[in-house]
């Protein structure tokens, strides 16, 4: 039986395939670098960070994407061994079997209670790697991959199925001082499943697998005011992943 614990090369891997960068992290606002070349109607995000989430404002999108650190401080010193009764805000510590059956295959280890998220005052979608969640919206994807097919307006999906946020305790990875057992931290917070379906990550293998969904996706929000968009990119011109290039339409 293979054993739990990842070798000194198994983790060299995981580590630098999976680590942010740093580049621009002290910043209050991601800006796009002077090598990132934006068309019309188009956004940039460096979302590599584990530590972050970045805010938009679709109201003030010259504004760019708002960073707010993810809190991991123990907010009563201690830490569980049983996960909450019910959703709560903190730190949820799985096992994965990254080197055998992959991210599928996890065990609880231990809950951490943290304090509460902050969120700007204005938002609309916030992006953490691979992850991203609404202000309160519901989202739809379309089979659409071109930002020009769309119908004119977003009354063309009145009738479809749009799915809201919902609780996750297992993707938005945080906290990697661990990794050497193949434990990570992750926030418990809701995200929204199907637009964080724009962007898969794959473990085995190593380095992980990026799998890129090019389908355009319509958010509709708390004010009835509408969204379009789509992933063109998860790269930064050096290679960076989780840096994201999105195409996007507002007002819809």
């Amino acid at each position: 039986m293979r054993s739990k614990l990842l070798t000194f090369t198994q983790f060299t891997l995981l580590l630098s395939s999976l680590s942010a960068c740093h580049g621009i992290l002290d910043e209050l606002y991601d800006k796009p670098s002077d090598d990132v070349v934006l068309k019309e109607g188009q956004l940039y995000v460096d979302a590599s960070s584990w530590t972050d989430w970045y805010y938009l404002d679709l109201t003030d999108v010259k504004k760019g994407f708002v960073r707010k650190e993810i809190p991991t401080e123990a907010a009563d010193a201690q830490h569980y061994a049983s996960p909450p009764p019910s959703e709560a805000g903190g730190l949820y510590t799985y096992w994965y079997d990254v080197f055998n059956e992959g991210l599928s295959k996890h065990e609880f280890r231990s809950f951490t209670s943290t304090k509460t998220q902050a969120d700007p005052e204005s938002w609309h979608i916030a992006v953490h790697r691979n992850n991203v969640r609404t202000n309160g919206g519901a989202v739809y994807e379309t089979s659409y991959t071109s930002m020009d097919d769309l119908p004119e307006s977003s009354k063309a999906f009145a009738d479809a199925t749009f799915t809201e946020d919902e609780w996750n305790e297992l993707d938005v990875w945080t906290v990697q001082t661990q990794m050497l057992q193949g434990l990570i931290g992750n926030q418990g917070i809701p995200i929204n499943p199907v637009l964080s379906s724009w962007l898969k990550v794959s473990l085995p293998p190593i380095p992980p697998t990026f799998t890129l969904n090019n389908h355009v996706f319509i958010v509709r929000f708390e004010d009835g005011t509408y969204a379009a968009f789509q992933l063109e990119n998860y790269q930064s011109p050096s290679g960076t992943k989780c840096c994201l290039t999105i195409n996007y339409k507002y007002p819809y």
